[in-house]
């Protein structure tokens, strides 16, 4: 990582350097930037799918017909063999409301018929049952003899069995589970499943334009210090019966996260939070009684961070847990009854992911930020001695596929400079032999914009990265427009050594835009340490360091001051309103897209994990309210939102036009009808040409180019 000293100094010589030799090679045209037309600048990497088994992976290769096909590569000699099974192996979906099941042979089997809609189906683990949700609740069906059998009966609009509750969906279990909130016990024989009252979950209504007179969808949605659901947690027979329920009392302001289940079946252990979430619980539970016995417990003065996983040890030898207690996520080794065997890493810095226990050699495989923040690398700790080895190699960011058995890794591998390549390693970290190479044929063929990763100081000494692309043709003297691309959220930095082509933003650089990627101090970039800053005060903390590297660009040689954009979406978004407000007197111009404006109007588990109920923290409530800065407004802002978001609703959005119109402020809206979170098809398509327009007419002082109105 470079110093900013080196990065001025560096434009400063490019800028006066005669550039002899990009007069040989080419720009990339309109067509290849946002038309979709091949440049060749970058091929595609093999379609890895998987591994069959611990010495095979898997690939899918056209035939001789063009049609895909799954081979199966052996990781040690490279030879290849179709590989006939299913690659996913035995699949179930919902098509035409209904369940079907298709098996290792291809067929597919329908397996309920009913007019309501089955949702979630899930395969238990013996192949033998699905389980499904109707109607908010719970089923499951045999698939030999189609044998449908009913676990609850108390499923309304309030009540969900096996189904979540808006903010257990979006902020606990997360979008992936599709709000599945069952499981299945690894013998089969049982389910565990989540119960939601949302009877006294405030209801927001979402208005939809559609029709003669629209229509409104009610969603029951906690915002900041509001009633949450009332959530109990159950197990109950393949064969059916009664619920046996955790021993919990389910009218308690508390939280419950993913739960896990033992290898043998015999407990259930599930995560347990007061509200407060500062004191993270797992208790054991018994599934023939409820019965429930503590086996852990941390405490933080800010927050606590849900599992994600519980590995646990075969034989019942342990569990794993990765806590970022100390300030830096590091991997612990339990006994059982949760007293606490070894910590087995430990320093500034960050373990990511465990990705296989090999328990006969005493080694964990995990990823983590060790050598610098902004690359992942490969590991194997000893779980005796605690050495830890590195198994990836260079100054590159890998991202890693593990063999079951941990007997060999494919790392994809890339930095800013260097095109991604991927490459299949032995457990000791030897490459095995090269699988593939992105860069193109005519990578060498065009005025390429080079992207620098450097770093820059907050005002009370942090140092955190960024990332900056200069235009391709830059002329010496010339002052240029900055585009600021932020998201900002805690633990979701953006700034990484990796290698990120993107057609369009070679477009941006070509006409003159220099493009800036930003992290903050709660980014992850310095751990749990640099998050615990923003407790109480959403935002402030993280306005203020863009606004640090901001004042840096605006003194660079090659920086128009009074071109200082940023732009972003959802948290990027409020970071956005936040810039052009509390930020307005070192940034100029802003697009905003679907925005937080407020956190009292957000979902109760995210804001108050960050900012404890509004009643607990009025003032940290109102000195990271948009709102309350509009008064510093000067500059121009762009704000997009969509009518129907269910997530961050356009309420927050009209409360700061509101305020803006009342102060006779300028600034442009563009509502999105019937969009959710994001934009989609032609919505989409109108989105970034709107994008386009606002840098051509605001940042590039040029009429907006014709071409980008036609398809």
């Amino acid at each position: 990582m470079r110093s900013l000293s080196w990065l001025g100094s560096t434009a400063l010589l490019l800028a006066v350097m005669p550039h002899l030799e990009a007069q040989d090679k080419q720009d990339i045209t309109f067509e290849q930037a946002f038309r979709g037309q091949a440049t060749d600048i970058t091929q595609p990497l093999p379609a890895l799918k998987g591994w069959a088994d611990g010495e095979h992976y898997l690939e899918m290769r056209r035939d001789a017909a063009g049609r895909m096909q799954a081979m199966k590569i052996d990781a040690r000699t490279g030879k290849a063999e179709i590989y006939t099974a299913p690659v996913d192996g035995p699949s179930v979906e919902v098509r035409d409301r209904d369940v079907y099941y298709k098996g290792v042979d291809g067929n597919s089997i329908r397996l309920t018929n009913d007019t309501l809609e089955e949702k979630n189906p899930t395969l238990s683990p013996d192949g033998l049952h699905v389980a499904f949700t109707r109607h908010n609740d719970l089923y499951s069906v045999e698939i030999a003899s189609k044998k449908e059998t009913r676990y609850t009966h108390d499923g309304t609009d309030v009540i969900y069995n096996g189904w979540a509750s808006w903010v257990y969906y979006e902020e606990i279990l997360g979008r992936p589970t599709r709000y599945r909130a069952f499981w299945w016990s690894p013998d089969s024989k049982q389910i565990a499943y989540m119960h939601f009252d949302d009877t006294k979950v405030p209801v927001f209504p979402i208005y939809s334009e559609k029709g003669q007179h629209g229509f409104l969808e009610n969603t029951r949605y906690p915002k900041a210090g509001d009633p949450n659901p009332a959530v109990k947690v159950g197990v109950v027979p393949v064969e059916g019966g009664n619920t046996v329920w955790a021993d919990f009392n389910e009218n308690d302001d508390q939280y419950f996260g993913m739960p896990f289940w033992t290898a043998d079946s015999k407990q259930l252990w599930m995560q347990w939070m007061p509200r407060s979430q500062d004191n993270l619980k797992i208790y054991s539970i018994d599934p023939k009684t409820g019965a429930k016995k503590q086996i852990y417990s941390e405490n933080q003065q800010t927050w606590v961070d849900w599992f994600d996983d519980v590995p646990f040890l075969q034989n019942n030898q342990g569990f794993l847990l990765q806590s970022d207690k100390t300030g830096w996520s590091h991997l612990y080794l339990h006994n059982m009854d949760g007293s606490l065997k070894k910590q087995l890493t430990n320093g500034n810095w960050t373990v990511k992911s465990v990705l296989h226990t090999d328990e006969k050699n005493q080694v964990i495989y995990f990823t983590a930020r060790k050598e610098v923040s902004t690359r992942f690398d490969l590991y194997k700790v000893n779980m005796k001695t605690g050495a830890i080895t590195r198994l990836t190699f260079g100054n590159y960011n890998h991202e890693i596929s593990m063999a079951p058995g941990g007997k060999y890794f494919i790392t994809t591998y890339s930095n800013l400079l260097t095109p991604s390549r991927m490459a299949l390693l032995d457990n000791n970290g030897k490459v095995i032999r090269e699988l593939g190479n992105s860069k193109g044929n005519k990578f060498d063929q065009f005025n390429l914009a080079k992207t620098e990763l450097t770093t820059y100081k907050t005002r009370d000494g942090l140092v955190l990265p960024m990332t900056i692309t200069l235009p391709v043709h830059l002329q010496p003297g010339k002052k240029y427009p900055i585009l600021i691309s932020i998201y900002g959220g805690p633990n979701a930095g953006t700034v990484y050594d990796s290698w990120k082509f993107s057609p369009i933003s070679q477009w941006w650089s070509q006409e003159g835009v220099i493009q800036v990627v930003i992290d903050n101090r709660s980014s992850g970039q310095l751990g749990k340490m640099g998050m615990n800053y923003i407790h109480r005060q959403l935002g402030k903390y993280e306005i203020e360091d863009y606004m640090d590297a901001a004042m840096w660009l605006r003194t660079q040689p090659w920086a128009d001051p009074s071109k200082i954009c940023m732009t972003g979406g959802s948290f990027g978004g409020y970071m956005t309103d936040m810039a052009l407000t509390y930020g307005a007197d070192v940034f100029t111009h802003g697009m905003s897209n679907f925005a937080v404006t407020d956190w009292q109007l957000y979902d109760s588990h995210y804001t108050e994990r960050y900012m404890d109920t509004p009643a607990e923290n009025p003032e940290g409530y109102k000195n990271t309210c948009v709102m309350t800065y509009a008064d510093r407004y000067k500059g121009l802002l762009r704000m997009t939102h969509g009518t129907m978001d269910d997530n961050v609703h356009i309420q927050q959005v009209i409360q700061l036009v509101d305020k803006f119109q009342r102060l006779n402020k300028h600034f442009e809206f563009m509502p999105y009808p019937g969009e959710r979170h994001g934009y989609r098809g032609p919505n989409a398509a109108h989105f970034s040409s709107e994008n386009a327009r606002f840098i051509y007419n605001h940042l590039l002082d040029q009429p907006f180019p014709a071409k980008f109105s036609t398809k």
